[in-house]
């Protein structure tokens, strides 16, 4: 058994994990605005409830550039107090357990690739898109972050006036006034405003893609992510975007899809 963590600056998922199965989970909010200390301490309390002698392992999931090899994290999206975290060690040392440390869009990629709809290629990128956009990538079947899991931060790449992650997250919603769950019950009813920008969203999603395309080839591409859940929205113009790849036979032999594997981080998290 191992305990895998999802960490994020709304809350804290930690999971008692058997056989690719969440057997336990415990889930509170993360304590984001308090001391670096405290939130550390939140984080043990829970994995705390979990250990039994069972547990050979403990792998959490951080928002951030994470120092795989030495388990520190730096800067992490959405805890302002965790500056340079030396994680790994301490929880080593609080546990007496091995502890592995990574970027939490590389552990949902470890998910979906081991757990769920990627389980039967070797190459491939997986997407949140959610408030930010960020990505885990898996060539030959092994995940690769870059020197400093950075292989994935595709939502920072130069696009238009800004960056993809200002035109494929939350944040293109909200610069139009609205919210990506607004938009999606808009136009779950009909509203043609709320179809067109989707519209609109999944043109520039096809531009990510294709990026994506240029950078790794991969065979399939699977999101996750809150925006994620309205792909029925902007499918269609994904793909008509997609046309414009010069490759043809690249795109005619992608697979897309959106994971639905409940808590697939968490599980990727407790396999790093």
């Amino acid at each position: 058994m191992k305990i895998g963590v999802d960490l994020g600056g709304t809350n804290v998922r930690v999971g008692l994990v058997s056989g690719g199965r969440i057997v336990r989970l415990l889930s509170e909010p993360c304590r984001a605005d308090r001391p670096e200390g405290e939130v550390l301490e939140h984080i043990e309390s829970l994995i705390a409830a979990l250990v039994t002698p069972e547990v050979t392992g403990i792998g959490i999931g951080v928002p951030s550039v994470v120092d795989a090899e030495r388990g520190i994290v730096y800067n992490v999206v959405g805890i302002p107090s965790w500056r340079e975290v030396h994680l790994g060690e301490r929880l080593e040392r609080r546990f007496g357990l091995p502890v592995r440390v990574n970027n939490d869009c590389n552990c949902f990629a470890l998910g979906v690739c081991r757990f769920g709809e990627a389980s039967g290629f070797r190459d491939v990128v997986c997407m949140a898109l959610g408030t930010g956009v960020g990505a885990g990538v898996v060539i030959g079947g092994r995940l690769y972050g870059g020197s400093n899991t950075g292989a994935g931060e595709i939502g920072s790449a130069p696009y238009r006036d800004r960056d993809y992650e200002y035109y494929c997250s939350s944040r293109f919603f909200v610069g139009r006034g609205t919210t990506g769950k607004e938009a999606c019950e808009r136009a779950a009813a009909g509203d043609p405003e709320a179809l067109a920008l989707w519209r609109e969203f999944g043109e520039q999603v096809g531009d990510l893609v294709m990026l994506v395309l240029y950078a790794y080839d991969p065979e399939a591409i699977v999101f996750g992510g809150s925006i994620s859940r309205a792909f029925e929205f902007f499918r269609g113009s994904m793909f008509e975007r997609l046309r414009a790849f010069p490759y043809a036979k690249t795109v005619e032999r992608l697979h897309i899809c959106c994971s639905k594997v409940e808590n697939v981080g968490l599980l990727g998290a407790s396999e790093c």
